[in-house]
């Protein structure tokens, strides 16, 4: 399962990161130039494990953006203006409610894909 996972979510970051230069409020969210460099960064590093790597070494991955995408939607929740759409701003990355949202959905479809994978 975790290669799948990695397969999906590399395309769909790969597509998600490019087209945030042409549309950079796709789907309500913030679409920063250095946010679409990570995407597409994250698209390669995801597909990679999906198609070259080995089964360990995608279940890894999958933890790994697991566990860091849940950590910045929490946390963009937690830390974010609540004045100003629980906007968070980290480094260049802006990050607001839909991005919170997006990155919680990430974080439970990586974990799932790296949790439900036998070790072999």
């Amino acid at each position: 399962m975790a290669k799948t996972v990695c397969k999906i979510m590399g395309v769909v970051f790969l597509l998600v990161g490019v087209c945030g230069f042409a549309a950079p409020t796709l789907l309500g969210a913030h679409f920063t130039p250095p946010h679409n460099l990570v995407h597409i960064v994250s698209g390669v590093i995801a597909l990679y494990f999906g198609f070259a790597g080995s089964l360990s070494g995608a279940r890894g991955a999958c933890l790994v953006f697991g566990i860091v995408y849940l950590a910045l939607g929490i946390l963009g929740l937690t830390l974010g203006d609540k004045m100003m759409d629980r906007i968070w701003h980290v480094g260049p990355l802006t990050f607001g409610y839909v991005d919170h949202g997006i990155h919680l959905l990430l974080g439970v479809v990586f974990l799932a894909g790296g949790l439900f994978t036998r070790k072999q």
